[in-house]
């Protein structure tokens, strides 16, 4: 893979909300990211010793966020800001990754327009797909972002 900075620098979020390891593979259109779940990680349930299979919608909107950050450190900018609009069809054959499951987490984007874009999504664990679904993502432009701080300030100070 292209060699790039730590994957903490290309989200922005901040420890202890980094629920992926580590970046392994990013492309134009693809990223492959993995988590190893054990007791260090944050929301591990140390009496069922796992984390709920819902995380999986963090794992994945993590790892296209990790995407988006690497191609915005590829053209020198930060790491954009962006929303996960909606999870379509989210389904996991499990309740819950458990300790020492290596989670390998892919993305491809499949539809992108204006800054909103869909990312088909899998988790793979044990060779299995564990979980799928379909991301749809927002990032704002600069203005828009900016309009829509204003918009929060003048709510807050009506």
């Amino acid at each position: 893979m292209t060699n790039c900075p730590p994957l903490h620098q290309l989200l922005p979020h901040e420890s202890p909300m980094i629920l992926v390891d580590d970046l392994i593979d990013v492309g134009k259109k693809h990223v492959h990211c993995r988590v190893a779940i054990s007791r260090y990680c944050l929301y591990f349930d140390l009496e069922t010793q796992s984390i709920p299979a819902y995380f999986g919608i963090e794992f994945m909107a993590q790892t296209v966020a990790g995407w988006s950050g690497f191609h915005a450190w590829k053209n020198g900018k930060d790491a954009p800001i962006g929303f996960l609009l909606g999870c379509r069809r989210y389904h996991s054959e499990c309740n819950a990754f458990q300790e020492h499951d290596i989670l390998d987490i892919h993305a491809e984007q499949i539809m992108e327009n204006n800054g909103m874009a869909v990312f088909d999504c899998k988790i793979i664990c044990h060779e299995q797909i564990v979980a799928s679904s379909q991301l749809n993502a927002f990032v704002p432009s600069k203005s828009q972002l900016e309009q829509m701080q204003l918009d929060n300030n003048n709510r807050k100070n009506a």
